[in-house]
């Protein structure tokens, strides 16, 4: 069996300790000083919008002899099929903020986007040489003249879903993400990343799943992320408000044992992602809304939203077509801006309000549970769910009902999810992490590539095929 050379994988772990000082820094991003900084007077703004732009390619086993390449790579040597003639497209639209901003700015314009790169993609950019695409990418990274204007947003490694990941796996990805980014972009760029983007805005409501990846979140020195409207709800229950929506927001989760952790989170608001941030609609939907009241202060309102930078006709030509002109239009508007997440939410704070002002929320349906538990504890919030899920056989946890009083190793014996298994044994075979054993790299890799979104929701056939070479690879890589 070909396996991939421990000398061609990424820099996925090893500067935990290193990382934990960057990125807990508590210093501002936007409101920096020793930095080109926000350039927004807050006090002069009604309402706001936030665009984000989410970048993913997975890595599949499908080079010469099984190499790992990829799936963009795939692409052009494949050109023939299906839909695979758009490589060419994908690959420009991986790279053309690198030319947008720049232009923009130099007309003197104040734009706004948010980056969301998979490290699966940034990988597969490296394997393919394409120092183009990279090299514009640490323009909008590293060049101080373009930070006001560029925040990169973490995400998961591999594109993990955190709903179907298994819990000790959350900040693995998490970690190994930021340590391909700093890898590429240096450890100076890695410490202005404080928002984090989920793949497939995917939002765990199992109380334990959501706590640990919150924590794991904030361990990870983040400070926010975007969840989806229909994702989350009030305390009680309810929907959120339109306070809600177009504001900060306390996520705040509570385990089985009565922990609770709570971090930022701006809303996206529903509706047709592509189609709304490829027509610049955020803007237009900010041009009709005003101030909203956090605590004892007016602050501007803020619609965010997120879309595949890449995917589909709207994003490849009514994108590049709306964008720059929207930031035109933006200019002759004084009282609506454009934003990135962290410098709003700096620019609040700066202003007076506090993270204890902000509305609370938890995940949805979560309300089902805690209504029905008295004392906190994993027996007792196991039995509320399963007493819920025999009075609704619509209500779900996602699956997620692993609980932290349970091994993740032991009493696997039987599982028929390939995903989990190599899970269960790679934590059985490194119980302590790293510990410079030699295998732990290639190990750790195939776990995470597992684990990639699209070999769970793409289909059967290729994607099933390419799964179980990659479960094969990572078993024999554990030994």
């Amino acid at each position: 069996m070909t396996t991939i050379s421990p000398l061609r994988i990424p820099t996925l772990h090893g500067r935990e300790a290193e990382f934990q000082n960057v990125c807990q820094a508590q210093s501002t991003v936007f409101l920096n000083h020793s930095l080109n900084h926000s350039n927004i007077d807050l006090s002069q703004i009604r309402s706001g919008f936030a665009c984000a732009l989410h970048m993913h390619q997975p890595t599949i086993p499908a080079g010469k002899n099984g190499e790992l390449i990829s799936n963009l790579q795939h692409m052009f040597e494949h050109s023939g099929e299906g839909d695979n003639h758009n490589a060419g497209v994908f690959a420009w639209c991986y790279e053309r903020m690198g030319d947008f901003i720049p232009e923009l700015v130099d007309r003197g314009l104040n734009p706004r986007i948010m980056l969301d790169y998979s490290g699966n993609l940034l990988w597969g950019l490296q394997q393919m040489g394409r120092d183009d695409i990279l090299n514009k990418l640490k323009v909008l990274a590293c060049n101080p003249r373009y930070q006001p204007h560029v925040e990169w947003l973490g995400t998961m490694w591999s594109h993990a879903v955190a709903t179907s990941t298994p819990i000790p796996d959350l900040k693995l990805q998490i970690r190994a993400w930021q340590h391909h980014f700093a890898d590429i972009f240096g450890l100076e760029a890695l410490g202005r990343v404080k928002g984090f983007s989920p793949p497939e805005m995917h939002l765990p409501n199992h109380p334990d799943t959501l706590y640990e990846y919150l924590k794991a979140l904030k361990d990870c020195g983040y400070r926010w992320l975007l969840v989806q409207e229909h994702s989350v709800e009030n305390l009680d229950g309810s929907p959120l408000t339109q306070t809600q929506k177009y504001g900060p927001t306390q996520l705040t989760a509570r385990n089985s044992k009565g922990e609770t952790v709570s971090l930022t989170a701006l809303i996206k608001t529903q509706g047709s992602d592509t189609k709304l941030v490829a027509q610049m609609q955020p803007f237009h939907e900010a041009k009709n809304l005003g101030r909203i009241t956090i605590g004892t202060h007016s602050i501007p309102s803020l619609v965010s939203q997120i879309a595949d930078g890449e995917n589909g006709g709207v994003m490849m030509n009514e994108f590049p077509r709306d964008f720059g002109p929207t930031w035109d239009k933006v200019a002759v508007i004084a009282d609506v801006a454009g934003f990135n997440g962290t410098e709003y939410l700096e620019l609040i704070e700066a202003a007076g309000v506090k993270f204890e002002d902000y509305p609370k929320i938890q995940a949805v349906q979560q309300h089902r549970i805690w209504e029905r538990v008295t004392t906190a504890t994993p027996e007792s919030v196991a039995a509320a769910i399963r007493d819920i899920k025999t009075e609704d056989s619509q209500f779900s946890m996602e699956g997620a009902s692993w609980t932290n009083d349970l091994s993740w190793v032991r009493g696997y014996e039987n599982v028929l999810e390939p995903m989990n298994e190599l899970s269960a044994k790679f934590h059985e075979r490194f119980p302590n992490g790293d510990l410079d054993q030699s295998n732990y790299s290639e190990a750790l890799l195939y776990v995470m590539l597992l684990e990639t979104s699209c070999f769970r929701y793409w289909g059967q056939g290729a994607w099933t095929d390419y799964a179980q070479q990659l479960y094969d690879r990572g078993m024999a890589a554990i030994g």
